[in-house]
């Protein structure tokens, strides 16, 4: 590797033996495996926090509100992208990297060890908050510095395939935190399934046995990474006084880098976060909360296809150092926008005359089979005036959504049943299923408590009566489903396995960690990071399982367009500069 602009020749990745380059990779990667693990296990065990954190709301506001806590990590991760960034510009990338795995890993552990709502009140929602804020703000500075580590030490044309190891650490650190809570909940107290189901899930139960685990994971990352020197690029930068003085504003404040700064955005990481998302976490959420399959065979199915997809990170790493990161990248993103949602529900706009199932109407089939069927013979109205029924989309909580109309299709979009929409009386929602009318109730009334009891028992009873089931029948390993989440992994290892090394190549070591942080986290944060809770209030607007998919689908079509026509192929190009 040569900088010629600065007339002199500096070969870091050639001074670095093949022994020594396989210790950063493994250091860097390990460390952010716990940090990932760390990160997802509240998303992976959000229902039962919101039950203890939570539990002075209601059923539905206990899961909303834990949406919207899992979704604070990801609002504040460009903040922390900001921080960190400049720090490891400032200082380096060793030193900064080693203070994020710091915070993570204890506000990790504190989870743990923090009260409930029916034991401190108001207190422990707003600490738990705090926690994840924290949570996102170190997760905002880690992938930045793990990434452009790795690439400053690697060798040219091995940059995509060293960098795409640290592209499994999400995934494997999404696997890891599976793998833990299956063991706890295998070996929490009780004789049967329910038995053990309960007692894992109560205020004290196994469930904090993985966040307290993580202090254990944040020793060993320390201890690795105190054994790491720092980058030699930027060493040597530092060493002849060329580091950024002020790296935010020559980042964002000079048109050149900002413009990257925005391509990466839009152009790259937007649909990539949206991919990623939708391939793993919206996949266990549709299996969980649509299909009512039980989340400890979601989880073990899930499992699985992470374990056989996880490889084409690296495969896809090591082919962008072959052929180019952005084709492989494109493509991915094309896959998804091609097969996520169901063509046929797409006639009615008149696109298309050849209708063909997506991923997840094929999920139906496979994951509930018996509410497939019932969907095709018991289609279900809710009948209400259009102005009293809202978006359902709260980033910041604030909003009560009580109206009948409101309770009515939140309630069947939580039992994973669609329905259409029809205009109805003023003040009033009815739901029709079959020749079966179910009135819906006022959540602010007065009597809301009596009245929300009479609407859960009768809607159940018309559901059941019309062949919805209240669960899935799946109990064991589908193959069927297996296959198909594998699939939405490997789209997502097309995404994700290149990105590392093409975001290190688009910007200059003196501001590349604060240049190429931001971006990635806006994208991953915000983009992804809200797709759970925008794809339920889109859910629950259209009265269409599948609508959701939507929200992905039209950001990939940005990105692809945006990346297609103007984002320019990395490969092979000189970082030492």
């Amino acid at each position: 590797m040569t900088d010629i602009a600065a007339g002199r020749a500096y070969t870091p990745a050639g001074a670095i033996s093949p022994a020594e380059q396989r210790k950063v990779v493994f250091a860097s990667s390990l460390g952010t495996v716990f940090e990932w693990y760390d990160f997802y296990l509240y998303g992976s065990l959000a229902a039962i926090i919101g039950s203890h954190f939570f539990s002075g709301l209601t059923e539905s506001g206990q899961f909303i509100f834990a949406l919207l806590a899992f979704a604070a990590g990801f609002f504040v991760r460009p903040f922390g992208a900001i921080v960190f960034g400049r720090l490891g510009d400032l200082v380096g990338r060793k030193y900064t990297f080693l203070i994020t795995i710091l915070i993570m890993g204890l506000s990790t552990f504190l989870v743990g060890v923090l009260p409930g709502y029916n034991t401190i009140g108001v207190a422990a929602p707003v600490i738990l908050i705090v926690l994840r804020l924290l949570q996102g703000l170190a997760l905002g500075g880690e992938y930045g510095g793990a990434a452009i580590y790795v690439a400053e030490h690697a060798e040219p044309n091995k940059r995509g395939y060293r960098t795409s190891w640290i592209q499994t650490t999400a995934t494997l650190g999404l696997f890891l935190s599976l793998i833990v809570i299956l063991l706890c909940r295998y070996f929490s107290p009780g004789d049967t399934a329910a038995e053990k189901a309960a007692s894992f899930a109560a205020e004290y139960g196994f469930w904090r046995i993985p966040f307290l685990v993580s202090i254990v994971l944040l020793g060993v990352s320390v201890w690795i990474r105190m054994t790491l020197n720092e980058s030699p690029v930027f060493k040597a930068m530092k060493e002849e006084g060329r580091t950024s003085k002020a790296p935010l504003s020559e980042a964002f404040g000079n048109w050149s880098n900002g413009r990257l700064v925005l391509l990466a955005l839009f152009g790259l990481t937007a649909g990539q976060a949206v991919v990623w998302y939708t391939g793993q976490f919206y996949a266990l959420f549709f299996l969980t909360q649509t299909l009512k399959v039980d989340p400890y065979w979601s989880n073990i199915m899930i499992a699985i296809a992470l374990l056989i997809g996880t490889p084409f990170f690296v495969i896809f790493g090591w082919l962008s150092d072959k052929i180019g990161r952005k084709p492989i990248i494109m493509v991915g993103l094309l896959l998804a926008i091609l097969t996520y949602y169901p063509t046929g529900l797409l006639k009615p706009l008149g696109l298309g005359s050849y209708a063909y199932p997506g991923v997840f109407e094929l999920l139906t089939h496979a994951g509930n089979p018996q509410l497939a069927k019932a969907i095709d013979t018991s289609p279900v109205s809710v009948f209400a005036d259009p102005s009293q029924c809202r978006l359902q989309f709260d980033p910041v909580g604030k909003s009560k959504f009580t109206s009948p109309c409101d309770v009515a299709k939140s309630s069947l979009v939580k039992a994973g049943v669609p329905y259409i929409n029809e205009t109805g009386a003023a003040g009033t929602a009815t739901i029709k299923i079959g020749e079966t009318v179910v009135q819906s109730y006022d959540a602010a009334a007065p009597d809301a408590k009596v009245q929300g009891e009479r609407f859960k028992k009768e809607l159940a009873e018309a559901l059941k009566t019309a062949g919805y089931p209240a669960k899935s029948a799946l109990e064991g390993v589908s193959w069927p489903v297996v296959a198909l989440l594998v699939y939405l992994v490997f789209l997502v290892t097309m995404v994700y396995g290149p990105i590392a090394a093409m975001l290190v190549e688009l910007f200059p070591t003196r501001i590349r960690y604060t240049a190429m942080s931001l971006p990635y986290h806006i994208g991953n944060g915000w983009f992804g990071g809200f797709l759970p809770i925008t794809a339920f209030a889109i859910v629950a607007s259209t009265g269409n399982i599948y609508a959701g998919l939507m929200y992905p689908v039209i950001v990939a079509i940005m990105t692809l367009v945006l990346g297609v026509l103007f984002l320019r192929e990395t490969k092979g190009r000189d970082i030492v500069n």
